[in-house]
């Protein structure tokens, strides 16, 4: 056989196999039709199913509020006045510290066990009452309706509750709380990767969860953040206006007694020296604590100074105001999915199973 009738054989088999492969569609198409009424049924079932979800499915609430980080690398005049001190061995702080929650560093710190389980035991008036975040949250969840006969239905977080006292109960329940939240409800992003605006989004399908939660957990990072970054100018403070008020007492009991030294001999025969000892001693004490209170005095204020530079951690831009953006399922856009998902399974159902009775049939 030449060649040119082995590829005329080949184009003859192409044609061969395009023809079944569309004979076979045609056939597929024709049983799909006969089986009409059983896909209209399945999609109208699913169609039903999609609309009865987006009736019943509660809307989702959601807060947003974003802040500013202070930028550490400010230290202006101050950091002059911080450099002049630390050349004399002092000690006053200056903004280095708490570097270690900035940047992304923050962004973990905020969706973190610590700071989230802080602001589920935070109270606050709601609906008229006093209580916390948790309870808040397991009450319009309606957990303790799934928990009836279970130990956890007993469980409560009440309000200024000491936690180191809490159970091992109340611990695994917070545990299962924060978990939830920053899988499903919890969002702590940049707004851009060059700048320092992070957002705080928080989703529910409580409106006033969803605003009081975004509003708690800032203030609370804010807060820890803070005392974390100004323990030690905080100490430095306390430590300097200690010494300088035990100096300023020194001083003016020196003051008193070289004054008393002096009216005890108003006129002293200027040819006895020695008389003039005890009010010149004073006064020498008095001159050394002057300096003294004047020095650490200064190094108060630039301490305090130091202190000031450490704070405010978030500079807030906006808000959650009521009422917050609610998401809820178009019904008609539910009722349109439901019946092309349900449509499209009964079709493979179908296929499969003739696919199926076919194989039996052959075998």
């Amino acid at each position: 056989m030449d060649k040119t009738e082995q590829v005329k054989t080949k184009d003859n088999s192409d044609e061969i196999s395009l023809k079944e492969l569309i004979l076979k569609i045609q056939e597929w198409w024709r049983f799909l039709l006969s089986k009409w009424i059983i896909i209209l049924i399945a999609g109208i079932i699913g169609g039903a199913i999609g609309l009865a979800y987006a009736w019943t499915k509660r809307p989702i609430y959601k807060a947003e509020l974003s802040f500013a980080l202070q930028d550490d690398k400010a230290g202006g005049g101050l950091s002059g006045a911080l450099g002049l001190a630390s050349q004399f061995g002092i000690d006053v702080g200056g903004g280095g510290a708490g570097g270690e929650f900035s940047g992304d560093n923050l962004l973990s710190l905020m969706k973190s066990r610590l700071m989230v389980e802080k602001a589920l035991l935070r109270s606050d008036t709601i609906n008229g009452k006093k209580e916390t975040l948790a309870e808040f949250y397991i009450n319009f969840n309606k957990f303790r309706e799934g928990w009836k006969g279970k130990p956890e239905e007993n469980v409560h977080f009440l309000p200024n509750a000491d936690r180191s006292k809490f159970t091992i109960k109340q611990d695994s329940l917070l545990g299962v709380f924060h978990n939830n939240l920053i899988k499903s409800n919890l969002t702590v992003d940049k707004v851009d990767k060059k700048l320092s605006i992070i957002t705080l989004s928080v989703i529910s399908t409580n409106e006033l969860f969803s605003k009081k939660f975004t509003e708690v957990l800032a203030k609370v990072v804010s807060d820890f953040y803070i005392l974390t970054k100004t323990e030690k100018a905080a100490k430095n403070v306390a430590i300097l206006q200690k010494q300088t008020d035990s100096v300023r007492l020194i001083l003016y009991g020196g003051m008193s007694g070289f004054a008393e030294s002096v009216d005890a001999n108003p006129n002293p025969n200027p040819s006895l020296k020695v008389l003039q000892v005890p009010s010149q001693r004073r006064q020498i004490d008095v001159q050394a604590n002057t300096a003294a209170y004047i020095e650490l005095k200064k190094n108060l204020e630039i301490a305090k100074m130091s202190l000031l530079q450490e704070t405010p951690l978030i500079q807030v831009i906006d808000r959650p105001i009521l009422p917050l953006e609610k998401n809820k399922s178009s019904r008609a856009v539910s009722l349109i999915i439901g019946g092309f998902i349900a449509t499209i399974l009964a079709i493979v159902v179908i296929s499969l199973q003739a696919v199926y009775k076919k194989i039996l049939s052959d075998d």
